[in-house]
């Protein structure tokens, strides 16, 4: 069993495993018994700080995993797969014993109200650049291309015109072809690194050079335009889909933990309440 697919997060507050786990990894869920080597096998999912911990997270994640498996079999669903997956089994259990999420408009409309700083287009940029490529490993490469760059900025910051004709000899980007002419890029269309500065910058020449894997960059950006904020109507369906999904994890993690609360566990410790959470 695997948890590569992300369908459960169940991260309670007062969830906490003992100690026991990582000296004594045999762990019995309703007389089922979860082997040291299953708990092995499963670590490789659950990247984490140290040892203990990864062995933690695999050996909750497996408890959980059969938790749901038991419960499928008690009600005698997906009987006809031998090796039901973890989203086979939550969505079969969600057919039948957890609620579905339930969102009005009135609550979308809110969330949209309070957060309406996160739903807006992306400011637009129209920029020129001159690449002077260098490979990200060889340092060598990057130090004589990072030279030449800084030259070149030099001597555009004293002869602005020079900018195309510098493009179209020096540049290793095929916009040198158009005097190294981007277009308009909004948010996303170019590598993280030469982003950040970009959307930082004022219009007009850039001040230093901009540094990516790709090698050294010249940019002068020609025009700005503003993000513009985005009308209830166009984010609706991002906005339901969001809620309804958080929605759904909640009532996930509250089903198991009542999973949890009924069930015979020995070897591992969720500390949870004695009182369940869904009625």
């Amino acid at each position: 069993m695997t948890t590569q697919s992300g369908a459960i997060e169940f991260n309670p507050v007062n969830t906490i495993a003992t100690t026991e786990v990582a000296h004594k990894p045999d762990i019995r869920v309703n007389g089922v018994v979860i082997d040291e080597d299953a708990i092995l096998a499963e670590m490789q999912y659950h990247p984490a700080s140290d040892q203990r911990e990864a062995m933690i997270q695999a050996a909750q994640s497996l408890v959980i995993f059969e938790l749901m498996k038991q419960r499928c079999h008690e009600l005698n669903l997906l009987s006809d797969i031998r090796e039901p997956s973890e989203e086979q089994l939550v969505e079969a259990l969600m057919q039948v014993e957890i609620p579905a999420p339930q969102l009005s408009e009135l609550e979308c409309e809110r969330y949209f109200e309070a957060n309406q700083d996160k739903f807006a287009s992306s400011p637009i940029l129209e920029v020129d650049h001159i690449l002077i490529a260098a490979d990200k490993e060889d340092f060598e490469q990057r130090s004589e291309a990072k030279e030449l760059a800084q030259n070149l900025l030099d001597q555009i910051k004293q002869q602005p015109h020079l900018f195309a004709d510098f493009a179209a000899r020096y540049s290793q980007c095929p916009s040198k072809d158009h005097g190294g002419n981007l277009g308009q890029i909004s948010k996303g269309q170019t590598v993280p690194e030469f982003e950040k500065v970009l959307f930082l910058s004022q219009p007009g020449l850039v001040e230093g050079l901009i540094e990516t894997r790709y090698g050294f960059h010249i940019a002068q950006i020609h025009q700005f335009i503003p993000a513009q904020a985005l009308p209830y109507e166009a984010v609706r369906e991002k906005i339901h889909s969001y809620l309804h999904e958080k929605v759904r994890r909640k009532s996930i993690s509250q089903y198991i933990e009542v999973l949890i609360s009924e069930a015979n566990i020995e070897g591992f410790d969720f500390n949870v309440s004695d009182t369940p959470l869904v009625q």
